[in-house]
Order: structure tokens, then C-alpha cells, then sequence
């Protein structure tokens, strides 16, 4: 069977002669690579060259013919230089510049897995992962009826998240996410979408994107909307998660600090099938041979700025919030701030839906996934009906990137912001020069040794273990859900009733402040910057305890008479 079929080429003006395009033809991806030497002299830019491209594809052994348009001049294209292969082997969008180069991974329910084979009568969808995750957790959004039968849902990955990939950059904030989407939004040719945005930094991205390009988005609705800037005792937790991530020695510290992120992002001690899907996935993505990714994560979450009154005026879609009510860090208060600060269109606040009982993640928590998809959609419903025709941007992409800094200009107050590189998206960049240095710093800090880390994955590349078959009758120090520990000894179980005062080397949640509960300021955030690259890698605290354990109950056998109810001291630990 032959498909003969004629391609035009709608190029990013971004690209230079060598750059690396791909183009999705449903069901199959053709992947094509500019060669210099079929550049003409008078031509700059692969898009000067490349006018048209037609192919003739079989596909019973996969052989192809095709040529390019060259300056009126047609010359035929070397085998290898078209590629045909399904179109799950990468369904990304590369968008490469001088300075920068990004490829944004995406997946969709479509049959193909691409924006080519979606279904123009439905409206689209574009969910955004939350924290430390990427879009393979929204399974739970992808997999309701309620959204997959009668949308078309789109998902991407954060640059640095997943299966995006990109350079470690010192320029990365939430405007440049914000600029990522819209690039890859454009590229795609998608029409405007609904979005649904989890968490920290997906929140905060989506806001930024509604400012600078409000026709790509119909409405917003955020699912936990952060404090402006980090809390206290969360700043703290961060800085302390870090080292115990990109430092962990073997597989039993790394657990452990997976083990407090679990129970950090979902309040949640006793699930032991979401302990181990999670651990496991973070074993796989982001070991401590990938922190500088973990690194530049944090470092957003840490430095980000609050969104000024005349940002958020720039945001006129309709909004939904839907908060948890028991969330430590992303207070329910925050969220009503937003909503009493932000209007659309006709002047109306937006609806907000808090979920009773919740507490953090409601992604990836069944129960509370269930309710997200149903007041979303009712919430959809309420909104006029869109098509999902995929049609060129009206305005070429290179000039509304330039109207786009113009814009972020005005709200920012820097009038250089409109004279920047349109090709580059870091140029969408407001970290400050003195952030930039400290993120810089923290990144080339974390990234010596790098290659002599753990790395807590087997030969076959798979985890080595399940979280919840780790040994722990080896490890005394591991207590039960009612915090016994699991060495019957009276001086232990008595120390452990007692109130143990605040280690000084790893303070407790808040203590490094004078309220846990405030929002972070300029000087402790840059505080917390020198402190992370400043820290003494061989000093960082162990959790996991290893030897014999004679020593211990021999030691303790001494002290029976002497230390009821006395925590023990760090020599006997």
C-alpha cells in the first residue's frame, strides 16, 4: 500500500540551517533534518530554503522518495535524511535557539498519540503536571469518561520534568515555562484550550501564560494555587530535602529522603502502593545522577516573585480555583486572596470549589482526582463551545513573541525586556542578575562529581526493590504508624515518648525563622541560596544508621538504671 501526499512546511523562524524539525502526519512521524549544504547563498534561515516537500511512502517496507523545494530549484534528498517511524517514538516539539535549545515532550488521548488525529468537533484540554511528577501521573485525568470522551486532552511535560529535555539554565523561571508553552502551543498549530494547572509551578506558569497570550486560553483552573512566595518552614524543607536527594550515599537514604517528599507532597504516611509507585518513578527519573534537574526545579519554586496587581489584570478568561482544605503548603487562605485580586472579562470572581478533607496532590489521589474532574467539567460546561480546527497562528510566531516581550516590558517596568532576542525563550526571563549568579553557582556546585553519584537502579535499569520490601528490622530506627520503634528496649521506647530537642545541625521545620508560617523575603531567600552552595557534602545528616547493632544494646544495658526517660545523646547514636 502507497501513500502519496504533499507536505507544506510551516517553519519556526527561529531556526537556522542545521536545526532539527520535526512534523507530525497522522498516523505516522516524519521526522526531517536541514543540511547545510542544500542552504542557497543568498538564504539565512531553513525557512528561506524550504518551500515545500513532497513524499511518496510504502508502507510495506518502509522506502520512501522525496525531494525539496530549493529556490525554484528542486534536489533530491539522500536516503536518511527522511525518516518515517510511529508516531509514539517521539511525540515532542523542539525549539531550539542560539542559547537555548528546549524539546517539549507531550502526549494526548487521541488514537495516535498527537495533536494530528484530534477531533475538531471537540473542545481542547491542556493539563499541566504538579510538582516533581510529570504527565504521566495525570493517568487519572486522561482515563475519566467524563474528559476523554467528550474533549481533547493534551498534556506537556516542564522542560525540565519528564521526557522534556534541555540545557541546565541559571535564566529559568516561570516565564520562561510560560513562554515554552506557547511556543509549543504555536508549533503544534493548537486553537485556544481550556487549561488545567496542578500545583506550584504549573500555576504560576498558566498565570504567566494568560497575561502574555491570552488568546491561546479560553479559561484557567487551578487545582492548589501556592502562596506568592514559599513559607518559611517550606523554604526550610525544601533546602533540607535537597541535600538528602542529590547526596544520598546508597538506596536506603535515598528511600528515605523519597519517603519524606511522599509524605511532604501528600500528607499521606500509610499508603504504601502510592509510596512505591513514587520512590520508584523518582529512581528512575531523577537519581542523584540527574539532580542538577532537581536543582533547577527547586531553585524555581525558591526564587519565584509575586505576581504584581497589574499582571493579574492582564488575566480576563473565566477562572476556576479548586483548593484542599488541609493543605501545609498551599494554605486555603492564598488561594481566597487570589480569588478576591483576580476578575475576568465581566467583572466576576472566580468560582471557587474547596475539597473537604483533602490535603495536598489531588492528582494523583483517586478520590480527590474524581472530584477535580467533576467540578471541572461541570464547570466546562457552563463556557461556550469550541472548535479544535488546527490552523497557523494569525500572527507569525517571531512577531508575537516580540509583542509578547513588549507586553512583559510594561508589567515588569524594564523597557530593555522588549529589545531581547525574540528567538531565544530564556529572553522571557525576570530573574534578577544577583539570582542569576546564585542559580548559576548552585547549579555548577551540584553538577561536580556528578558522575561518580549512586544511582539506586539495577544493571536492567529498574529499581532494585519496592519501597515496602526494604529489610527494616535492620534498621532500628524506622517506627510504625504509631511511632514505636521497632526494638522492644525500654530505653529507647522511653526516649522516644519524650520530646527530643532540635538537632543543630538540621533545625525543625521553621526554627531557622522567627514564624514558619510567614511568606519567604528577599534576604532569607537569598539566604538559603549561599547556604546550598556552601553546604559540606560530608556533613550532611544520615539517616540511615549502619552497623551492628550489638553496640547499641550493649550500650543501652548501661544506662537502664540511669537514663529513664532521657532521650539518648549523639554518642550513643
Amino acid at each position: 500500500m502507497t501513500w502519496t501526499f504533499q507536505l507544506t512546511l510551516a517553519l519556526d523562524p527561529r531556526l537556522d540551517s542545521g536545526d532539527h524539525v520535526s512534523m507530525h502526519i497522522c498516523p505516522w512521524h516524519i521526522c526531517m533534518t536541514s543540511r547545510p549544504r542544500y542552504e542557497n547563498q543568498s538564504c539565512g534561515s531553513v525557512t528561506q530554503f524550504c518551500q515545500a516537500t513532497s513524499a511518496t511512502l510504502s508502507l510495506k517496507n518502509a522506502s520512501f522518495r522525496a525531494e525539496i523545494g530549493c529556490c525554484s530549484q528542486l534536489l533530491p534528498v539522500p536516503s536518511g535524511l527522511l525518516r518515517c517511524a510511529p508516531s509514539f517514538y517521539m511525540p515532542s516539539v523542539h525549539l531550539p535557539s542560539r542559547d537555548d535549545h528546549v524539546s517539549i515532550w507531550y502526549t494526548t488521548n487521541s488514537t495516535y498519540g498527537n495533536v494530528g488525529s484530534f477531533d475538531p468537533g471537540k473542545p481542547t484540554v491542556a493539563l499541566l503536571h504538579p510538582l516533581f511528577l510529570d504527565s504521566s501521573w495525570l493517568t487519572r485525568h486522561f482515563d475519566d469518561p467524563r474528559l476523554s470522551s467528550d474533549y481533547n486532552l493534551v498534556a506537556f511535560d516542564q522542560r525540565n520534568q519528564g521526557r522534556s529535555r534541555c540545557r541546565p539554565s541559571a535564566l529559568h523561571d516561570c516565564y520562561v515555562d510560560a513562554a515554552d508553552l506557547a511556543s509549543a502551543i504555536q508549533a503544534l498549530m493548537l486553537p485556544p484550550a481550556h487549561f488545567l494547572a496542578f500545583e506550584c509551578i504549573s500555576v504560576n506558569a498558566v498565570l504567566r501564560l494568560a497575561a502574555l497570550w491570552p488568546e491561546l486560553v479560553l479559561s484557567l483552573s487551578l487545582c492548589n494555587v501556592p502562596p506568592p512566595t514559599e513559607l518559611k518552614w517550606v523554604f526550610n524543607a525544601y533546602d533540607e530535602l535537597l541535600q538528602m536527594w542529590c547526596y544520598a550515599p546508597d538506596l536506603d537514604s535515598f528511600e528515605y529522603a523519597g519517603n519524606e517528599v511522599v509524605t511532604f507532597m501528600t500528607g499521606e504516611t500509610d499508603n504504601v502502593d502510592l509510596q512505591d509507585d513514587l520512590i520508584a518513578y523518582w529512581e528512575k527519573t531523577t537519581p542523584p545522577g540527574k539532580r542538577y534537574r532537581i536543582v533547577e526545579l527547586v531553585n524555581i519554586m525558591m526564587n519565584r516573585t509575586i505576581l504584581s496587581k497589574k499582571e493579574l489584570a492582564r488575566i480576563t478568561c473565566p477562572i476556576l480555583i479548586i483548593q484542599n482544605e488541609h493543605s501545609t503548603v498551599a494554605p486555603l487562605k492564598y488561594a481566597e486572596a487570589l480569588r478576591d485580586e483576580i476578575k475576568d472579562a465581566t467583572g466576576a470572581e472566580p468560582r471557587f470549589y474547596v475539597i473537604r478533607g483533602a490535603k495536598a496532590c489531588v492528582s494523583i489521589i483517586p478520590g480527590s482526582a474524581s472530584l477535580v474532574n467533576r467540578v471541572f467539567t461541570g464547570f466546562l460546561s457552563q463556557l461556550p463551545r469550541s472548535r479544535s480546527d488546527l490552523r497557523p497562528p494569525a500572527i507569525p510566531t517571531l512577531e508575537r513573541t516580540r509583542l509578547a516581550l513588549q507586553t512583559l516590558s510594561e508589567l515588569v517596568g524594564d523597557p530593555s525586556v522588549a529589545h531581547r532576542n525574540p528567538r531565544s525563550l530564556l529572553s522571557f526571563s525576570c530573574v534578577t542578575p544577583e539570582v542569576a549568579k546564585s542559580q548559576l553557582e548552585s547549579l555548577k556546585f551540584y553538577a561536580k562529581d556528578i558522575d561518580k553519584t549512586y544511582c539506586p537502579l539495577g544493571r536492567d535499569g529498574r529499581p532494585i526493590r519496592k519501597y515496602s520490601e526494604r529489610k527494616q528490622s535492620h534498621h532500628w530506627f524506622h517506627g510504625d504508624s504509631r511511632g514505636i520503634s521497632h526494638v522492644d528496649t525500654e530505653v529507647l521506647i522511653a526516649a522516644q515518648q519524650n520530646v527530643r530537642p532540635p538537632s543543630p545541625e538540621r533545625p525543625l521545620d521553621g526554627s531557622l525563622t522567627a514564624n514558619g508560617l510567614d511568606l519567604v523575603t528577599d534576604a532569607v531567600a537569598q539566604d538559603g541560596r549561599m547556604r546550598r552552595t556552601t553546604v559540606n557534602t560530608s556533613s550532611v545528616e544520615k539517616q540511615v544508621i549502619k552497623g551492628s547493632m550489638s553496640k547499641v544494646v550493649t550500650q543501652s544495658t548501661t544506662l537502664k538504671g540511669t537514663a529513664q526517660g532521657i532521650p539518648l545523646s549523639k554518642s550513643h547514636v
